[in-house]
């Protein structure tokens, strides 16, 4: 298995959840990461707080950089990338999972709401990988972009569901694809996207609450498989990428340690197709 130590990770929405999960299985191997989030002051809904994310990451190992931002603003991002190079030397990679959800139709879906969506979303996640480019491409070793980002899956009940949502994180992961190859040989750019939800602040608070969260997966499981990309070489790019697939790839045979309740029947995630989810985690059983 390879390592992420010594390396310099530049992560999205990190406070909490799959953010600060990634954080810290990067920062157990001694990597160094800037973690960037709006959350600076205890919220009375959501967990954690960038600085109490960055103690987190030195108490597993790592070194930490904790940087209020709004990937909506430019000057916000373009500031925390120079100052990541200014304190770390560089950045070797970028870890776009900030995000904004609201599964609303078409006329449930306020302006507001549908800016706020794809403003963070697909604009964010397009705009931190373009400050962050310049830096790993002069990275000395395998440099990553990674999308927390679902498969393109056209199947009409996604775009029927929630219109505004899907387009703004098919969006992300059409970007993933676009880098991969304007920068085929020089990056890795790749998608990542839970086989189940993961038990976070949004399952708890708008998904279904403590019912949701008991068939859920720890966020730890996109932590561990986040680490199983960016240590592998560039030439792994362009790859819509599942959770479970990719840690079962590298011979994980213990998925159910992931999970919340282990007798609980996992909730398939947004976009992903349901018959075929339920065979292949029948089949991780089995094997």
């Amino acid at each position: 298995m390879g390592t992420l130590k010594g390396k310099k990770l530049l992560i999205t929405g990190a406070s909490r959840g799959i953010g600060l999960a990634i954080a810290l299985r990067a920062a157990a191997d001694g990597a160094a990461i800037a973690i960037l989030a709006k959350t600076d002051a205890p919220h009375p809904k959501l967990p954690g707080t960038i600085h109490e994310a960055a103690a987190a990451v030195e108490r597993a190992g790592g070194r930490a950089l904790a940087l209020k931002v709004d990937v909506r603003h430019e000057d916000d991002v373009r500031a925390a990338v120079e100052r990541t190079v200014a304190i770390f030397g560089g950045i070797d990679a970028c870890v776009n999972n900030a995000a904004a959800i609201n599964l609303a139709g078409t006329l449930s879906t306020d302006m507001k709401r549908y800016d706020l969506m794809h403003s963070i979303n697909a604009r964010g996640a397009f705009m931190v990988s373009k400050y962050c480019l310049p830096h790993l491409l002069q990275a000395s070793g395998p440099a990553h972009i990674l999308m927390i980002s679902p498969p393109l899956n056209l199947d009409p009940v996604w775009f029927a569901a929630h219109p505004a949502y899907t387009v703004s994180k098919y969006n992300m992961s059409l970007y993933a694809m676009a880098l991969a190859h304007e920068f085929r040989g020089r990056i890795g750019v790749n998608s990542l996207w839970p086989r189940t939800t993961i038990a976070t602040a949004a399952i708890a608070n708008l998904l279904g609450g403590e019912a949701m969260m008991r068939r859920s997966r720890k966020p730890e499981i996109m932590g561990d498989a986040a680490h199983a990309i960016l240590t592998r070489g560039i030439t792994f790019t362009g790859n819509f990428c599942i959770d479970d697939a990719i840690l079962a790839e590298q011979g994980a045979s213990d998925l159910d340690r992931y999970s919340v309740e282990s007798a609980a029947d996992l909730q398939i995630d947004l976009f992903l197709d349901e018959k075929s989810s339920r065979q292949w985690l029948k089949s991780a059983r089995r094997g």
